[in-house]
């Protein structure tokens, strides 16, 4: 018999202990972080736990009721299930209902208030000019609802800051329009109308001709916009919720919007200079340099960054108000910044009132991009999870049964070595367990009924490792070899049998987990995750186990209960070393 080699892999079969106390290391961490965390139990999916069901209906706009097709409803499916997964939501169910109906089932545990707010809301984002504010209900206009500017201007100038010279501007008629922001809309009388009607002003002239985005752009005054402005009342949520309704991206409105004293101001915007369409990604960042807190850094596209250089360089040239322009987010004024000069860089930060919820929010919508249609909120139900539970059980009882039948196996097959198969299933259990239990509040997994059976298949995977490491250590015992060498010669060919196997079912998970949605994804990636962690288990426990048992006389007798009788295996005799011949002496010729 070969000698077995010497050197790193000698060295590893005489220490198995090390593998099993690195693999008792990581469970014990493992199950420490999940106590430590709080969370004991795998966070369960809709169908086991129950959740809300919110059903969305899309509303056609004026003349426009060609939009609501399947391409729009599929793109509205695909943005709300990127939006509720930025949530941590990773077993939301989003699916279309008809043609203009989308089904939006959320799993018990998450803030069903915020994912309806995340999935209907329409995101549609624009850089509009201010031509008026004020204090809604009157009075003196504090600084801008976005205390912060662009973080592109080098100037580090605050918003709310005047104009440097303080000098009023002059309408192309001229008529005076009051630099000063606090003055109150409705005073400000003709210069609101000059405002709308104005297609340039003096600071902002040039041979060809300003854009009409930088004045508000309409060509004759607008005096119903005006008396809607007027009569605007912010402190009120439904007039806050219809402000605007029906305006175009290229017509001035009114819109209302929240200062950081937490005051609801009101304006009169100009055409849209910018949309939420040029922007690129947005991020949520605590700005701790500024002291401006959570704010919603932007990069804009290619054409995003002219469309802004140009708005902002217009802007520059005027007074206050006129070089304020206001971040519209669905009919809301989310900040009002000021502008000192124009800024070139394509990038943009929103500050203002945010807490680190509502910046991750705004950044959440502004990342995955606006809805193709406008939905209304038809119904909210709450889903009971007593089907579930009876299939859970249902399921539990079925994978007890297969276990059941797969240790009498083992038991009946092997005997002794059924032992180490066992504790191994055991081992692997408790893995699958405890990272299923961490990666709910890390993740967002949602434990549903097709990854129960995920699991449950996964038995038979893990249970095929240890079969194929057993036979081959059987195949050498039938050779005439003892158990120790046996254990260890069997290992390379048994291993890179096992890798193979797994391989080919992790690979599998992965493609379904990548083609599919919904809860199919959770079958995909439990199979996935019980794949690698077979690997683990035979590599750190099965083996050193198997290793360590080999020098218990019970083993390596052959004992007819260790179920590695060489009898019953029908061995042939013990394989004799063979010495060679010894080289004939060589006798010196005289």
């Amino acid at each position: 018999m070969a000698a077995l080699k010497k050197g790193r892999n000698a060295s590893a079969t005489s220490k198995p202990w090390r593998s099993l106390a690195l693999i008792l290391i990581a469970i014990v961490a493992l199950t420490g972080g999940m106590f430590a965390s709080g969370h004991t139990t795998p966070r369960l999916g809709i169908d086991l736990a129950g959740g809300t069901s919110i059903t969305l209906a899309a509303v056609p706009e004026a003349g426009q009721e060609s939009a609501i097709n399947k391409t729009n409803m599929d793109t509205a499916v695909s943005i709300m299930e990127r939006r509720v997964n930025g949530l941590g939501v990773s077993e939301a169910e989003v699916q279309t209902q008809g043609d203009r109906n989308i089904i939006v089932n959320i799993p018990k545990g998450t803030n069903s208030k915020q994912a309806r707010e995340q999935v209907g809301t329409t995101a549609k984002l624009y850089f509009r000019p201010v031509i008026a504010t004020e204090l809604a209900g009157g009075g003196t206009t504090p600084q801008p609802s976005g205390t912060g500017e662009p973080s592109a201007d080098p100037s580090g100038d605050k918003a709310g800051d005047k104009a440097t010279d303080g000098a009023s501007q002059e309408a192309t008629d001229g008529s005076s329009a009051s630099a000063d922001p606090s003055a109150s809309a409705t005073t400000q009388g003709r210069a609101v109308t000059d405002a709308l009607k104005a297609d340039e002003s003096p600071a902002a002239t040039d041979e060809a001709g300003p854009s009409p985005s930088a004045t508000g752009g309409a060509a004759d005054p607008d005096a119903k916009l005006q008396e809607v402005y007027a009569k605007l009342d912010c402190t009120k949520e439904s007039v806050r919720a219809t402000a605007g309704d029906g305006a175009k991206a290229t017509d001035p409105t009114v819109a209302c919007g929240q200062n950081s004293q937490g005051q609801w101001q009101k304006y009169i915007l100009g055409p849209a200079a910018v949309d939420g369409t040029d922007v690129d990604e947005a991020d949520a960042l605590l700005n701790t340099t500024s002291g401006a807190g959570w704010t919603v850094t932007m990069k804009f596209t290619g054409e995003g960054s002219k469309k802004f250089a140009d708005i902002t360089g217009q802007l520059a040239q005027k007074q206050s108000p006129q070089n304020q322009f206001a971040i519209v987010l669905d009919g809301e004024v989310v900040s009002d910044p000021y502008v000192r000069q124009a800024l070139t860089g394509g990038n943009a930060e929103i500050s203002g009132n945010f807490t680190q919820q509502s910046a991750q929010d705004l950044a959440n919508m502004l990342s995955y991009g606006a809805l193709p249609l406008t939905f209304r909120e038809d119904s909210v139900t709450t889903v009971t999870a007593a089907l579930g539970g009876e299939q859970l059980q249902a399921g539990l009882i079925a994978g007890a049964i297969g276990l059941a039948l797969v240790i009498l196996y083992l038991l009946f097959y092997y005997r002794g070595l059924s032992f180490i198969a066992i504790a191994s299933l055991l081992v692997s259990a408790a893995l699958t367990y405890v990272i299923m239990s961490l990666l709910g509040p890390t993740i967002g997994f949602a434990l549903n009924l097709p990854a129960v059976c995920g699991a449950i298949v996964a038995i038979g995977i893990t249970a095929d490792s240890f079969i194929v490491y057993f036979e081959r250590v059987r195949d050498e015992i039938r050779e005439g070899r003892s158990l120790r060498p046996s254990v260890e010669r069997a290992w390379p060919r048994a291993r890179r049998t096992i890798l193979v196997s797994d391989f080919v079912s992790f690979l599998a998970a992965a493609v379904l987990f990548v083609v599919t949605v919904g809860k199919v994804q959770g079958f995909a990636f439990t199979l996935g995750l019980t794949t690698v962690l077979d690997v683990v288990v035979v590599f750190l426990f099965t083996k050193p186990l198997l290793t360590l048992m080999a020098r218990r006389k019970f083993f390596a007798s052959g004992h007819k209960w260790s179920g590695l009788d060489p009898k019953a295996l029908g061995a042939k005799p013990p394989l004799r070393r063979t010495r060679r011949p010894s080289a004939p002496a060589q006798t010196k010729e005289a």
